[in-house]
């Protein structure tokens, strides 16, 4: 049963709806800027944990309107077995209980339809064989006796009753046989009916028992029709010298008409069935009838307004009684009857009962379509589908349980060692669990990109512990996330690298169903209630005898104390913030891996254009503004700063620092353009792949140029004004970059032959990946305080302001300082940590404290502790 179920209104299910989830929403972003949590971890909380609440509010909602498109499309196949829930007490749930209404009755008209189709062709077969085998003897010259003769007319009398029943019944149906209603005396009637019926020849006696006074209104001919299939159905299941009797009787505004035989009766069973085409009295072949008869005595009956059924025999009597009722004057409109019993339909109220809602109407079984589960039938589709498409489908991904649990304890850990820690030995273990989970869930774990992806997740989340460096710690953490992720999608281009990242927050939104298949993959087994259970004893023996334990033992009270943080009121909210922030980004990044999306579809082979000339001009044109830049570059250092001055105004370092980001974009660009180029471009002659390597070639050689002279001019500078973070990770990039050219001019000119090019964005990531770890493993705060003392040592210029904002791995290199700058860029060593944030950086620098006195006077402070103005990175 879901929350909403007993809402009797969709606009009140959805006003409850918005209410709570806003109401929840902001109760946690209000909690979270009270206790001071980064809003970079409450707003996905917020969200993730509205969207939650709306999940579990909105279950059940809308789904049996989505279930009804899957069963409407099965229904146009052919197949009636299907049904909704419809258990709700809304307009929805009206709904589905009149589309399982519908459903069950276009399955009663298939299986009527089958059958009739069936049983005519029955019937047809008997009589036509007889007819075939006696022409046949007519035309060989034997059996042109009279009997013979007299048994083909026989058998085509048979025929045309057959087909005139059948002729009837459709114009019946299709509402094409009005009544033509007139006084009729009953009694006249019945016995014009009685000598009908005797022509037959049946041994059996009838008798008449209708008041001679009773006049109807009704079609004449329609109700002899009538009569006379009721006679013929009680002469035919009479014995020899049985009787058959027919009454008549007023009944107020109604009369009645009954029938009864002496023959062996219609089983209680049975009578449902007995008014349908060829139901189960109808007669066999040696009886000769059609099996149309009580069909047609019933369409009558229904033309005039009446009903017709089959009764318990009288008391002390045998044999089978039906009575028909029917109006004295037929109603001013004629009735149209269909081929399927109808229902006995009331108005449906506008809000149902909800102690006992209605439960889906059963579908008739058959042997075409046999019944199912609604729920093992189709799967139920998911709003979600419809926004994402092709592009990240969902078929019934089954849950695991097992990853769910990985998730939980990784977002415990991530409560318990995080908050109120520097970034050390816990965060690495937090990043490797939730790694583990991601590593376990993925089908490509065991491919070689994978096996490297997870190599260097280790490795880039190892520098947490090695480093104190915050900016690099958090590239590395970032870039082991990218890779990682690239690991579990399988990513092969740069798009795909991309799209992966993006579909990484996605993955909360599009796993919402899959997580509730991993809930209800226990709670369906039947073990939600006692993993529940005994989840809650296990914490309550826990909790219990570990308070008692700990209080009367000190040495495991300290044991706990350094594993269990102290839970105090200020963070008990930040730890649970970061729990959830946790668990939620480990479970989006499992699903990731368990379905991931379709991120590198193979993408539409790229016409090549029909001219060289529209590819190879605009590369040359770039090629052209390559080859001025360099010109320009040439000519300014042969001409000095002179020059410079000049001609610009500037010194040599602040004209190498004005360019440098233009150029750092300019070889960024000319990627794109090799891209385009090696797309565009026709190679089905020599002359084309000579073209394409020549200007490719060219525009990559000058792109390499134009990455030294980035290198160079960053050099200068760096002399001129110091060196940075910033500085040292913009050198690397531009490095990187300078590699990609030279791989993405490999993939233009022989991507064919080395898989299509699509290693490229593979090992840009990689590459990347490496880069970052050879920044990290150079140690590069210490390496940018080395460079800075030895340019102290040469120029005599320092920066004590900046070198002081330097982290901990930098102190043994600010050790060699003289005392009294010494004191300036180190501070004393406060920190109070435990084990948990326990760094290597950290662990040189502590004890390392300066010596030289602290300054109050300004002036002296600037005296002894210099500055310089330095250009803003």
């Amino acid at each position: 049963m879901t929350p909403l179920e007993r809402v009797s209104s969709i606009k009140v299910k959805l006003g409850l709806l918005v209410a709570a989830s806003a109401l929840v929403a902001a109760v946690v972003a209000s909690v979270g800027r009270i206790t001071g949590v980064s809003p970079w971890i409450s707003i996905p909380v917020t969200i993730g944990i509205a969207l939650a609440v709306t999940q579990l509010l909105a279950a059940g909602m809308t789904s049996p309107l989505r279930q009804m498109t899957v069963a409407a499309r099965r229904m146009a196949r052919g197949d009636y077995s299907v049904s909704v829930p419809a258990g709700g007490a809304d307009e929805v749930g009206q709904l589905g209980r009149a589309f399982n209404t519908m459903a069950s009755d276009l399955g009663a008209v298939d299986r009527q339809r089958r059958d009739l189709v069936a049983n005519v062709s029955h019937e047809l077969r008997t009589p036509l064989a007889a007819l075939t085998v006696v022409l046949e003897n007519l035309v060989d010259g034997v059996g042109s006796d009279p009997a013979a003769l007299e048994t083909a007319l026989g058998q085509a009398e048979r025929l045309s009753r057959l087909v005139e029943d059948l002729l009837d019944l459709a114009r019946v149906d299709a509402g094409k046989a009005p009544l033509s209603t007139s006084s009729v005396e009953l009694a006249p009637l019945l016995e014009a009916c009685v000598a009908e019926a005797r022509v037959n020849g049946r041994p059996v006696t009838y008798e008449i028992d209708a008041p001679d006074s009773l006049v109807v209104e009704a079609d004449a001919d329609r109700l002899s029709q009538l009569v006379v299939n009721l006679l013929d159905n009680a002469s035919r299941h009479s014995p020899r010298d049985g009787v058959v009797v027919v009454r008549a009787g007023l009944d107020g505004d109604r009369y009645h008409l009954e029938v009864l035989d002496s023959g062996p009766g219609v089983p209680a069973a049975d009578r449902g069935r007995v008014f349908e085409p060829f139901g189960t009295l109808s007669a066999s072949a040696e009886g000769g009838g059609t099996g149309l008869g009580l069909a047609i005595a019933r369409w009558v009956t229904d033309l005039h307004g009446g009903s017709i059924a089959f009764l318990d025999p009288l008391p002390g009597a045998a044999g089978a009684r039906v009575r028909v009722d029917l109006p004295l004057r037929p109603p001013a409109r004629p009735i149209t009857s269909h081929l399927t019993p109808t229902h006995e339909e009331s108005q449906m109220p506008t809000t149902p009962p909800a102690a006992e809602p209605a439960q889906p109407a059963e579908p008739s079984p058959s042997v075409d379509a046999p019944t199912t589960d609604p729920k093992a039938a189709y799967a139920t589709p998911s709003v979600l589908d419809d926004i994402f498409g092709t592009y990240w489908p969902d078929s019934g991904v089954a849950g695991r349980f097992g990853l769910f649990i990985g998730a939980v304890v990784a977002g415990l850990l991530g409560g318990l060692l995080i908050p109120d820690r520097n970034a050390g030995l816990g965060t690495v273990i937090v990043l490797l669990a939730a790694g583990g989970v991601v590593m376990l869930a993925g089908e490509r774990r065991r491919s070689w990109f994978s096996i490297v992806c997870y190599v260097l997740f280790a490795l880039l989340s190892s520098v947490a512990v090695f480093r104190d460096a915050e900016w690099i710690v958090v590239l590395c953490l970032l870039t082991a996330i990218a890779v990682i992720l690239c690991a579990s999608t399988g990513a092969k281009t740069l798009l795909g690298i991309v799209l992966t990242g993006i579909s990484w927050p996605l993955a909360g939104l599009r796993g919402i169903p899959w997580l509730g298949r991993t809930l209800t993959s226990v709670s369906g087994h039947g073990h939600g209630a006692a993993v529940a259970r005994t989840t809650v004893l296990s914490l309550l023996g826990l909790v219990i005898f570990g308070l008692l334990f700990t209080t009367a033992d000190a040495v495991l009270g300290s044991w706990v104390d350094q594993f269990v943080p102290d839970v105090r009121p200020d963070t008990f909210a930040a730890r649970i913030f970061m729990t959830v922030f946790v668990f939620g980004v480990v479970m989006g990044a499992a699903y990731l891996a368990v379905n991931p999306p379709r991120i590198d579809r193979s993408e539409r082979t790229s016409q090549p254009v029909a001219n060289r000339y529209e590819w190879l001009a605009p590369v040359g044109v770039v090629v052209a503004v390559f080859a001025a830049f360099l010109i320009a570059q040439a000519t300014a250092v042969f001409g000095g700063e002179d020059y410079l001055r000049e001609t610009t105004g500037l010194t040599y370092a602040e004209y190498v620092h004005q360019g440098f980001g233009q150029l750092t974009v300019a070889t960024a660009l000319t990627l794109l353009v090799i891209w385009a180029a090696a797309r565009k471009a026709p190679v089905e002659t020599v002359a084309d792949r000579l073209w394409l390597r020549v200007a490719l070639g060219l525009l990559a050689a000058e792109a390499l140029v134009v990455v030294g002279s980035a290198l160079y001019r960053m050099h200068l500078y760096q002399e001129a004004y110091g060196f940075t973070q910033l500085r040292l990770l913009v050198d690397v990039f531009e490095a990187w970059l300078g590699l990609l050219v030279i791989a993405g001019l490999v993939a233009a000119v022989a991507g064919r032959a080395i898989g299509g090019g699509l290693w490229l964005g593979r090992f840009a990531l990689v590459s990347g990946a490496a880069a970052l770890l050879g920044i990290a493993a150079i140690n590069p705060d210490a390496w940018i305080a080395e460079h800075n003392v030895s340019r102290y040592e040469e120029t005599g210029k320092i920066d004590t302001d900046f070198l002081a904002g330097l982290s901990d791995d930098a102190v043994p290199a600010l050790e060699k300082l003289p005392d009294d700058l010494r004191g300036c860029v180190l501070g004393t060593n406060d920190r109070e940590g435990d084990w948990l944030e326990w760094n290597l950086g950290r662990e040189r620098a502590d004890g390392m404290t300066p010596t030289y006195p602290a300054t109050t006077d300004t002036a002296d402070a600037a005296a002894v502790c210099p500055s310089e103005t330095r250009y803003v990175d």
